[in-house]
């Protein structure tokens, strides 16, 4: 009886015990065209047994470098894309940089952000100040959610400015309520907010005319 502690180190137990003796043996053969053949053949295999593989991008050059991580890093064939070499592997990878927005602006996100680099582009004229008022109701939408509570206008306007490095700036609205795209229809065509209620405030005006006049 064989044991595990006899075989072979399996160096990427994923793929399973017949893939890691398929490298194995494509080792031993003794002309590169042989093994070339059999390289191609056991990555085709890899990635019939690994479907979900496909879905990740160049996928194919994944397989590949797991080919040569289950052969230890020591087959010689000819690959449509160059080794990784083992410290490229072990190099760990760069610190990520944390986004801008921390603290107390996290909770607006990034698409704020870039709605805000967006409008500092745009040269001075009504589709800036649309696109301003458009990111200040969006603001206040998610400060709201985020913290369950009523933020004052003068608030968002403050933030708006810091966001912007003082390049946008709302100070001189009253409130976003009177701007001009605050109530404007949504994308369904249907009204909204204020908009609604005074549509139903005058029908009931209309309905209570024409019965007193029955």
């Amino acid at each position: 009886m064989e044991y595990n502690t006899k075989r072979t180190h399996l160096h990427m137990p994923e793929y399973g015990r017949i893939i890691q003796q398929l490298v194995e043996r494509c080792k031993e053969l003794e002309t590169k065209e042989q093994r070339n053949e059999m390289a191609v053949a056991i990555v085709d295999f890899m990635g019939q047994r690994n479907p979900q593989l496909r879905d990740e991008e160049n996928y194919k050059h994944k397989l590949w470098d797991h080919l040569f991580i289950m052969a230890n890093y020591d087959l010689d064939v000819d690959s449509p894309y160059p080794f990784p070499t083992m410290e490229e592997l072990k190099e760990k990878p760069k610190r990520m940089e944390y986004p801008k927005l921390q603290g107390d602006f996290k909770f607006y996100g990034k698409s704020i952000l870039q709605l805000i680099d967006k409008a500092i582009e745009l040269e001075d004229g009504d589709e800036k100040d649309a696109l301003i008022q458009v990111i200040a109701n969006n603001m206040k939408k998610s400060y709201n959610v985020y913290n369950k509570e009523h933020v004052q206008d003068e608030v968002i306007f403050r933030h708006l400015k810091d966001l912007s490095e003082n390049r946008l700036d709302l100070t001189g609205l009253d409130s976003l309520e009177k701007s001009k795209i605050y109530y404007a229809t949504n994308r369904n065509g249907k009204s909204n907010g204020k908009n609604q209620n005074q549509n139903n405030q005058n029908k009931r005006r209309n309905f209570q005319y024409n019965k007193n006049r029955k």
